[in-house]
């Protein structure tokens, strides 16, 4: 048996946890432990007039009820809010999982179970690490609301070797609360570490940027392919973080840049190359307007020339047209020839 058999084995079913309506318990529990405390007033009335056994049962079944029997009870009222879980431990067992939003009682036994609210991720996914928050205290309550995780931006090669600087933001939600609670240590420390091997993984796979035009409708690039990359960075992500009840809803890169040691150099290729391809492109066009403009002075035959003059007409051409300043013009005012 392989271990993916193994882990398909050991991962625990969500289940729902038995409850019951919170609001009837509390009524009802409330009406007995006031009937617990009339009932041991009642036998303390009765023990003073005659020392008997009734009125001693009945002091001890109120004492019994209102002081332990109650007080227990309502420790089993439950409170969730729209997009909240929690999963409640019975003895060491898994109990169940309450979700959605109301008033429940559940066995006061249980006990909710939240490894997130111990601490924050080694990201930051808001100030408490997953866990919701009520009273300024980390309650054991699992939110079921889509979360963002934004990690520290990290230096990482890219696939030609150049350090860059890069940071991710994940969107993320728990699909699986027993998954996320019982198959991983922190799961929100867990969701941070393996953001950070797949940004890993999928960045040394692509350059930073193509090194020329004719490169960027063949090659994809950290720059140039977000749409690409994003869903590759998702698949890999959800890939890792499926053991844990967790679902990736996207993955976007929120800074990417050339590490400050080789961003200058960066820089001056990325001008060059910018410069260069300007250049070719101003080249084509007067090369084509000469052409143009030798041609309709063909067609009209508005002045015939011989191979040598149009030679230093295209010359002129090419130097009013490529020059990178205003052109001074000469005037003849005598024979070209």
């Amino acid at each position: 048996m392989n271990a993916a058999q193994n882990n398909a084995e050991n991962d625990i079913a969500e289940k729902p946890a038995f409850s019951a309506s919170g609001m009837t318990v509390l009524l009802v529990n409330t009406l007995l432990t006031l009937a617990a405390v009339g009932l041991l007033i009642w036998g303390a009335e009765i023990a003073a007039d005659s020392n008997s056994t009734p009125a001693a049962v009945m002091i001890v079944l109120g004492i019994l009820y209102s002081s332990l029997i109650g007080p227990i009870l309502y420790k089993g009222l439950k409170i969730l809010r729209p997009r909240e879980a929690m999963v409640l431990a019975l003895f060491g067992k898994y109990y169940g999982t309450l979700a959605g939003p109301g008033f429940f009682w559940v066995n006061p036994f249980a006990q909710a179970f939240n490894p997130a609210s111990a601490g924050t991720t080694t990201g930051s996914i808001g100030d408490t690490g997953g866990a919701v928050v009520y009273g300024g205290k980390k309650s054991k309550i699992i939110s079921l609301k889509v979360m963002t995780l934004n990690n520290d931006k990290q230096k990482i090669n890219d696939q030609l070797g150049n350090p860059i600087i890069i940071g991710i933001a994940v969107f993320w939600k728990v699909v699986n609360t027993a998954k996320a609670v019982f198959n991983v240590d922190n799961y929100t420390e867990f969701l941070s570490i393996q953001c950070d091997s797949a940004l890993r993984n999928i960045v040394r796979l692509y350059p930073y940027d193509n090194a020329s035009a004719e490169d960027a409708d063949n090659e994809k690039s950290l720059r140039g392919s977000s749409e690409e990359i994003s869903k590759r960075l998702s698949d890999e992500i959800q890939g890792k973080v499926a053991v844990a009840g967790l679902e990736i809803l996207e993955a976007r890169i929120t800074h990417l840049s050339y590490a400050p040691e080789i961003a200058a150099a960066m820089l001056q290729r990325q001008q060059a190359a910018a410069i260069i391809d300007a250049r070719q492109m101003i080249v084509e066009g007067a090369v084509s307007m000469v052409e143009m403009a030798l041609n309709k002075l063909d067609d009209k035959n508005i002045v015939c020339l011989d191979e040598e003059r149009k030679a230093a007409m295209v010359s002129n051409l090419l130097v009013v047209l490529c020059s990178n300043k205003d052109a001074q013009p000469v005037v003849n005012s005598g024979s070209i020839y």
